[in-house]
């Protein structure tokens, strides 16, 4: 397949319905040009659709989302698209929009503090917003609010969610803001991804940054997703899932499900997320953002077959649709959106996204004066009717691994009050995390517990009861030496009506459980 590129011979001109450009054809493996010429209003049409994508991508997978953890979704089975689906989801399910509403919060910040804002402003304005979170990102807001700042706060040792998809489905902003240039985004992504993500999780929203950024210069598919994995380092597992997908894909190039089910032998193992460890659920960047691969790959450049291939790969298929549709709406463009898409698309656009006070019309508008700024700051010029790119050649970002060392050997289940925890917790490895919840009629409530292990203390934590502020995992230790442990606990406030439950803990050991064999060999 040869490789689009469009390059400074390739003028885009400005469009009056559809896009339209002249492009030219570059043998493979021919590299990113030094320049490239966009038309301004293509530059915001470019824009517009990936903000467009990722919206409708999101309310297409989300009837479907964890609906089939580690199973495909079969095709006779609908997914629905009635008038006015948006508006109504944001009118009555608004939380469905994080992958929206996420992204804003770091636009926002942009917008009020220049392209200098330090990483704390986007740090405690993440942790101090109304919406609620999940796994690394409410890992990471409890540490900030309790002290622990970025990156410390993305860190495995401190976050036991550090793998998962969090920052992989908000990188979306840092790719529209750094047209054609992927190792920018990968500079913001470095400020900003490691709030709430380490490892795999980080290295996702790199990924998605650089073939956002990669999409505004190439209408090839396989050349933006091959470019962007550059950015990735080759030596982690996750740049060997990614190039596994485009190498699945090249032998089984009209069979997505034969990648899916590659993909699942090879790479659906959790290690890190306590609530998908041992389970069907598998919320980690790695296998999730095969499936944008997958859907973006066996689309084509189709927009449906696009989003409708990645929410069938199933596990966040909200999510992954929303980042290969955002993906192909840039490459694509707003005016080329089908106009299916956008008739729903287009009633909401003055709508505020949940917990914000921006809308679609408000983000394109931010986000092209943000890649205007971003264009100049990296040696491009911004004229009166056109910009030029100063193309950046994908550069890996640092290496990084969690949970090195770590290997999920059991799921002990705890299920008692620590009132009733009358003996200590045993088990042989060399780390451990606790599941569970902190109850009381006082939401203000925050319970001061211990953890001790072998005798010593391990954490001393604050428990808030709000759901908002919570700890996601009650207590956590790795990296202790590899061999039988005893945990106990004491709770230093104990009221009247309040309640500390353990569910779960999952247990890790330095080396892998055995292969399984028949109990007669």
């Amino acid at each position: 397949m040869k490789n689009k590129i469009l390059t400074t011979a390739m003028l885009l001109l400005p469009f009056t319905g559809a896009v339209s450009c002249m492009q030219q054809s570059f043998p493979a493996g021919e590299s990113i040009p030094a320049t490239v010429t966009l038309s301004r209003s293509v530059l915001m049409d470019k824009i517009k659709g990936g903000w467009a994508g990722q919206t409708i991508g999101c309310t297409y997978g989300g009837p479907t989302e964890f609906k089939y953890p580690g199973t495909m979704m079969q095709d006779y089975i609908p997914i629905p698209w009635p008038k006015g689906y948006i508006r109504s989801w944001m009118e009555h399910t608004p939380g469905l929009y994080d992958d929206i509403y996420m992204d804003l919060t770091f636009v926002d910040v942009f917008e009020r503090l220049g392209l200098d804002a330090p990483t704390d402003s986007f740090a405690m304005a993440f942790a101090t917003s109304g919406y609620m979170l999940w796994h690394a990102n409410q890992a990471a807001r409890y540490n900030i609010l309790q002290g622990i700042m970025p990156p410390a706060s993305g860190h495995w040792l401190n976050n036991p969610h550090a793998d998962d998809i969090d920052y992989q489905i908000e990188a979306d902003y840092a790719g529209l803001m750094s047209p054609g240039m992927p190792n920018a985004a990968s500079g913001i992504s470095d400020r900003i991804g490691h709030i709430m993500n380490y490892g795999n999780g980080y290295y996702g929203g790199v990924y998605v940054g650089a073939m956002y950024a990669l999409a505004f210069i190439s209408d090839d598919v396989e050349f933006v997703v091959s470019e962007a994995l550059k950015t990735i380092p080759r030596e982690s597992d996750f740049f060997r899932c990614m190039d596994d997908v485009i190498r699945w894909h090249r032998q089984y190039p009209g069979d997505w499900r034969q990648t899916w089910a590659e993909c699942e032998k090879r790479w659906s193992g959790e290690i890190g997320c306590p609530d998908g460890v041992f389970l069907p659920l598998n919320i980690d960047a790695l296998i999730n953002c095969a499936y944008i691969l997958i859907g973006l790959l066996y689309g084509e450049g189709d927009f449906f077959r696009t989003i409708d291939i990645a929410t069938r790969c199933g596990q966040d298929s909200d999510c992954n649709p929303s980042s290969a549709a955002g993906i192909l709406g840039t490459m694509l463009g707003y005016e080329r959106i089908p106009a299916c898409w956008m008739e729903n698309l287009k009633e909401v656009e003055d709508l505020p996204f949940a917990y914000t006070t921006i809308s679609l019309n408000r983000a394109y508008r931010m986000s092209y004066n943000q890649a205007l700024e971003m264009i100049l700051r990296h040696g491009g010029t911004v004229n009166e009717a056109e910009v030029v790119l100063a193309c950046q050649q994908p550069q890996p970002v640092a290496y990084e691994k969690g949970f090195e060392g770590h290997y999920p050997v059991a799921r002990i289940r705890v299920d008692k009050l620590l009132t009733e925890m009358d003996a200590p917790v045993a088990f042989e490895g060399n780390g451990i995390v606790f599941k569970g919840s902190v109850g009381s009629d006082d939401a203000t409530y925050v319970a001061r517990a211990e953890m001790y292990i072998d005798g010593e203390l391990a954490e001393a934590v604050n428990l808030p009861v709000s759901y908002t502020a919570r700890r996601n995992d009650l207590f956590w230790k790795y990296q202790l030496p590899d061999g039988p442990h005893r945990v106990t606990f004491r709770w230093l406030n104990p009221q009247p009506g309040c309640s500390i439950r353990f569910g779960e803990a999952l247990v890790y050991a330095g080396s892998p459980l055995p292969v399984p064999t028949h109990p007669s060999n």
